[in-house]
């Protein structure tokens, strides 16, 4: 098959082909396979790249990623390589889809082999394990300045979208071009995407609401009630909101996909892997025991290291993730931490 390399905006954002740009998906996991499910069916060329040749191979071979998405095809159309410089090589823009903690390694490995006029896209949500960093951050100090840079986040399964389900993000980028055209990518049939340019808004929010996830799943694997996580997502929210207002994030997006959207998705879908993980540690299972259970990146961890260190930072009062920080690394006990959330005093609920 032969893609159409044919930049959708240059450098200087403007745009210079009305022809849709090839985008190199970076990371065969559920996500990385789903979002190059949706490029393909709006009519993107796509590559899809990952670090397993013999997993690649076979879904290839089989057009399925049966470790990730078992019984959904993939289009013909979805070309597979294992040689990341012949990805790139070969693609306008990048799409990175790995777990965070692989996003510095990822982009010093792309660094190199990248040409002007690239832009390079993720849908990872969470810091940089031990800076803290969030990874616009990272992105700024690899990759060559005035390399076009977006975050694309919100409410997203990756089997609804791999299923072509109703689905809707937000695409995060300063440089209004780039934005536009990785939406433009994605946009169309059931999946909708939309721009904004509050990127530290969009990438907080996917970051932390993976933290209330695992808060309200051990809510409700400890049998507290429907009551007790409408609660904890609500005041939830509010601690995004506060340490968002200390970042200068935009109220606005965390009111949006990025931030209410994900957070409600999050902890109250069974197929979130942060509230499965709080679901099996209130019920008792040790957290190695879950994670093993699991399988899979569960991002919700790390980040919660990385809020409370924020929320320290920013002298921001966010004590729900602050229980689920003590009970994943400090081995608070589940019951405690019920305990000393219920004895908080009271307060307005808006100050």
């Amino acid at each position: 098959m032969r893609f159409r390399v044919t930049p959708e905006a240059g450098a200087d954002g403007q745009a210079v082909s009305d022809k849709a740009p090839v985008i190199a998906v970076l990371g065969a996991g559920s996500w990385g396979t789903a979002l190059a499910m949706q490029l393909d069916r709006s009519g993107t060329g796509v590559l899809l790249w990952g670090r397993n040749r013999e997993q690649l191979e076979d879904i290839a071979t089989t057009r399925c990623n049966a470790r990730f998405l078992p019984g959904i095809s993939l289009s013909p159309t979805i070309r597979l390589i294992v040689d990341l410089p012949t990805a790139l090589r070969a693609a306008d823009h990048v799409l990175i889809a790995v777990p965070s903690q692989a996003f510095g390694s990822t982009l010093e490995a792309m660094a190199p082999h990248l040409v002007a006029g690239q832009g390079v896209a993720w849908a990872c949500k969470g810091f940089e394990p031990g800076s803290g960093r969030f990874l616009h951050e990272v992105a700024r100090e690899v990759l060559t300045p005035g390399t076009p840079l977006a975050v694309v986040t919100g409410p997203s399964f990756a089997v609804e979208v791999a299923r072509d389900l109703p689905t809707a993000v937000t695409v995060a980028s300063e440089d209004v071009a780039f934005a536009t055209c990785i939406a433009r990518a994605l946009h169309g049939g059931r999946f909708r995407a939309y721009t904004t340019g509050d990127v530290i808004g969009a990438e907080m929010g996917g970051a932390v609401k993976n933290v209330l996830a695992i808060g309200t799943g051990i809510s409700d694997g400890m049998s507290l009630g429907d009551n007790a996580r409408a609660a904890l997502v609500t005041r939830g929210l509010a601690e995004m909101m506060r340490l968002g207002q200390a970042l200068g994030a935009r109220p606005e997006t965390l009111m949006g996909l990025a931030g209410v959207g994900d957070l409600v998705l999050t902890c109250t879908g069974d197929l979130s892997r942060n509230r499965r993980l709080g679901l099996a540690l209130g019920r008792g299972q040790s957290l190695d025991a879950a994670l093993a259970d699991i399988g899979q990146v569960v991002e919700g961890v790390g980040a919660a290291l990385e809020v409370e260190r924020l929320a320290l930072k920013h002298d921001t009062s966010m004590p729900i993730s602050r229980q689920v920080h003590g009970l994943l690394h400090l081995g608070w006990d589940p019951e405690e931490c019920v305990r000393r959330l219920l004895a908080r005093e009271q307060k307005a609920e808006i100050s």
